[in-house]
């Protein structure tokens, strides 16, 4: 059974740091992008990162790029988003998601896995 597994949410004050892990099981690992999506109540899904299988290249929504960092863990089937100077905007269910080979990727329709978001929650 293909799983992507998202933890470590919470809450944090505003301007505070916060990383959110997503491990991968039920297929392979290294031939899929992985792509971070949010949604806040309310609102439509943000595609807000993704990172290359190669781990060569990133891309990122304007709204997170200059405080949110995205890695990968090859030996542990684990990708990162590692989230700083957190803002009270920033609150939304976070999901990972994976994309087919060779596609890095910050939209919905291009992935072909995605599970369970974790609920990050900043305070103003």
């Amino acid at each position: 059974e293909v799983q992507l597994q998202a933890s470590g949410g919470g809450l944090v004050q505003a301007g505070g740091s916060l990383s959110v892990s997503c491990a991968a099981s039920g297929f392979t690992f290294d031939d899929y992008a992985i792509g971070w999506f949010r949604q806040a109540p309310g609102k439509e899904r943000e595609g807000i990162s993704c990172i290359r299988r190669t781990s060569t290249g990133t891309d990122y929504a304007d709204s997170v790029k200059a405080r949110f960092t995205t890695s990968r863990d090859s030996a542990k089937n684990i990708a990162y988003l590692q989230m700083n100077s957190l803002k009270s905007e920033d609150t939304a269910v976070y999901y990972c998601a994976a994309a087919a080979r060779g596609v890095c990727s910050r939209v919905w329709s291009d992935h072909r896995y995605w599970g369970q978001g974790t609920q990050v929650t900043v305070s103003s």
